[in-house]
């Protein structure tokens, strides 16, 4: 018979008891063994003592794909319970260092809500010693890029930072990636409390830190506390680099403090840090919003007496410069010079190009830039469809500008009120009133919203064609719409007004202008004057001109002007009084304005008043 002890298994812990006649009884059960305690796992194998292979021995560890995984295929409200059976099954925990390379996973960086509830989670873990610096900040980086970047949490997980005062020491390096993310977001508040911090714990900036301090301020339009750390990194062993300075000069122009741009640029060259062609060109959007168009063309040139990379935009701020100057030619010159240098010109360019050769009158060279570029492979937009119909309009081709118009509508090209406005200017000025009318309409129809310009186009048109009712009735439509009434707007309906002998509404309409403190310009008062003289208001004319001699608001010719539209009247008396009252104040009557008088009373038939003007400065006063 067969001893039990003989029939214990070694590989079982088990045993099986026999009776004396054969037959096995059930075995006895022994009590569970205890489980071994949860492993922390890290994100890199060591494998040193494996492998000679030289450079990093850590491999990457296999827990962290899966981990990643998991992550990405669970929501965010059931990814703790989804993470927690996971390490209950397979005894293990995370720990800092791998919640940190894990946060740093591409795949979670457009996951900000997932990478959150991660984080959040993985604090929970018992005895976990709490988030690395890292994880903060890679956390923030993935908060800071999203779309809508959530500045609360990035407030929470920056307040959970100061409470653990000790972090920076242990990752000094994590601190520059905290600026630069701080940077983006525009939190100045928090990122001069790390920039402290960092003071504070006797940690020293990099080169790269105090850089993206720089551009984090700048963006943020602290340009003076950006200068400020420019000049306390000027006092360290980190000497700013071609980067800083071209961050400094990108924050002086957008304060529009070009002087001081120009000074930091003079500066480095002083101390050897070659300008590159991000310098050049922050300095050009300098000089470019200054309104020194000039200064750009000079730094264009510079650049490319040094080999430097003219960037496209830079170009376009060359050509767009001389363009607003009115000088088109020249513009034309930069832009040839361009696509020899092998950059390739594009919409904006040539827009600008044609229509400062439109506005110039120069139809012919408008017109050859744009089928030029339509021939580079260029589609026009809808800002250049816009400069060319302006540009035929003003050509008076109005036929080309409605053909153009319609293939526009047809080819779903979006127009706006701009061509509208063109078209209806367009037709008013060649007298085709109804049709300027029609366009006006159909404009509103379309749920287009008339400009003082759109409005003060029809006002013009009804007025010269002496509709100055529906002139009159244009302009309350404008202010029962909201639309503001400029200077242009009363001075045109003033010259149509008076053109219709409606004297006193012209002048009521001067007056509101002047009560709306609407400052006249010298068009407004040659027409004011005109329309007074004309009417038999002379003395008025010379009262209102005397009023605004002190504003310098009276045009050089003013009465010049006035003495030839009484002189055409036949209206001598008054234009001699006239005369009389400039010699009355010491001055003399002007060359131009004593020959229009002669002309005038010669063709009037009084020979022998007009021999004494000849002869005499004050000979108006013998008549």
């Amino acid at each position: 018979m067969l001893r039990p002890s003989s029939l214990r298994s070694t590989s079982s812990s088990r045993v099986l008891f026999f009776s004396s006649h054969g037959v096995a009884r059930r075995p006895l059960a022994s009590a569970p063994s205890p489980l071994p305690p949860p492993e922390w796992i890290e994100p890199f194998l060591d494998v040193s003592d494996l492998t000679h292979h030289r450079g990093d021995p850590r491999n990457p560890s296999p827990w962290f794909p899966r981990v990643v995984s998991l992550v990405l295929a669970s929501a965010p409200g059931s990814l703790p319970s989804d993470l927690a059976s996971f390490c209950r099954r397979f005894l293990i925990r995370l720990s800092p260092a791998f919640v940190s390379h894990s946060l740093r996973s591409p795949d979670l960086r457009h996951r900000p809500d997932l990478a959150l509830a991660f984080f959040r989670w993985a604090a929970t873990q018992k005895k976990y010693p709490g988030h690395h610096l890292d994880s903060y900040v890679a956390l923030i980086d993935i908060l800071s890029s999203s779309d809508n970047t959530e500045t609360s949490r990035i407030k929470e997980l920056i307040a959970e930072i100061r409470a653990r005062a000790n972090l920076l020491p242990a990752a000094p390096s994590a601190a520059t990636s905290l600026v630069r993310s701080l940077g983006s977001t525009g939190m100045v508040e928090e990122l001069l409390w790390v920039w402290r911090w960092m003071k504070e714990s006797g940690v020293e900036p990099s080169l790269m830190c105090y850089n993206c301090l720089l551009d984090g301020l700048v963006n943020s339009m602290f340009v003076d506390s950006a200068e400020k750390v420019f000049e306390a990194m000027e006092a360290t062993r980190v000497r700013p680099d071609v980067v800083s300075y071209n961050t400094l000069i990108k924050g002086y122009s957008k304060v529009g403090r070009t002087q001081k741009a120009v000074d930091r640029f003079e500066e480095m060259q002083e101390k050897k840090i070659q300008p590159d062609k991000i310098t050049y060109l922050s300095l050009m959007q300098c000089h470019y919003s200054d309104g020194q168009f000039h200064e750009c063309l000079v730094l264009s040139h510079e650049m490319e007496e040094k080999g430097l990379e003219i960037p496209t935009h830079a170009y376009s701020l060359v050509i767009s410069g001389l363009c607003k100057e009115g000088k088109p030619f020249e513009g034309m010159a930069v832009l040839e010079s361009m696509v020899r240098r092998g950059c390739k010109a594009n919409v904006a360019n040539y827009t600008v190009l044609i229509d400062s050769f439109a506005k110039s009158m120069n139809e012919d060279h408008a017109m050859m830039l744009f089928e030029r570029m339509k021939n580079d492979g260029l589609e026009p937009d809808q800002v250049t469809y816009g400069v060319i119909i302006n540009c035929l309009c003003k050509a008076e081709k109005l036929d080309k500008a409605m053909e153009l118009f319609k293939f526009c509508k047809e080819n779903d090209v979006l127009v706006n009120a701009i061509f509208y406005s063109s078209l209806i200017d367009g037709y008013g000025k060649a007298g085709l009133v109804d049709e300027a009318q029609g366009l006006f309409n159909e404009m509103v129809e379309h749920g287009f919203v008339p400009d003082s310009y759109c409005y003060n186009a029809l006002i013009d048109a009804f007025g010269k064609a002496g509709r100055i009712d529906e002139a009159c009735a244009l302009f309350k439509r404008m202010e029962m719409e909201g639309c503001d009434h400029t200077v242009y707007t009363y001075t045109i309906l003033m010259d149509g007004l008076f053109k219709k002998h409606k004297n006193e509404e012209a002048l009521k309409l001067w007056n509101m202008m002047i009560d709306k403190g609407i400052t006249p310009t010298p068009a407004a008062f040659r027409a004011l004057s005109k329309g007074l003289c004309l009417s038999g208001k002379f003395t008025r004319a010379c009262k209102i001109l005397d009023e605004l001699a002190p504003m310098g608001i009276v045009p050089e010719t003013a009465h010049e002007d006035m003495i030839n539209v009484l002189c055409k009247a036949g209206r001598f008396e008054q234009a001699c009084q006239l005369a009389d009252g400039i010699i009355g104040k010491g001055r003399e009557v002007p060359g131009r304005v004593r020959t229009i008088m002669i002309n005038a009373l010669r063709k009037a038939g009084n020979a022998d008043l007009a021999f004494k003007l000849v002869h005499s400065k004050a000979a108006c006063r013998q008549q």
